[in-house]
């Protein structure tokens, strides 16, 4: 499975931006996708994730700011982010995970948000 992430910008606090992902395979098994980020000298986090059936799990630090939608038949992914502050800046990266038999997780190769302030 390969994921390609594109959408991160430079973007003044307070302004938006949206990241998208699409996945190379309608594997049904991928069961779900969403997107963790990395700032600078820190452990990559969770940001959101969504399940094929369209449940959302956010980082607290993110709810009623991001928004985490899936297109099941486009093999994709999208994060629409509201109200970005300067601590969001971070390299965001795209995730699938695989259930079952063959159970893996799969990254997209990143894209750089960051925020001014």
């Amino acid at each position: 499975v390969q994921l390609v992430d594109s959408g991160g910008g430079l973007v003044q606090a307070g302004g938006s931006l949206s990241l998208f992902c699409i996945a190379s395979t309608s594997d049904l098994s991928i069961r779900i996708m969403g997107w963790y980020r990395q700032a600078p000298g820190k452990q990559r986090e969770l940001v959101a994730t969504v399940t094929r059936g369209g449940t959302g799990n956010y980082a607290e630090s993110v709810i009623g700011r991001f928004t985490i939608s899936r297109e099941n038949t486009k093999n994709t992914v999208d994060l629409q982010m509201n109200s970005l502050k300067p601590e969001d800046t971070a390299v965001y990266y795209c995730y699938a995970r695989r259930l079952g038999a063959f159970e893996s997780d799969y990254w997209g190769q990143g894209t750089q948000v960051t925020v001014s302030s």
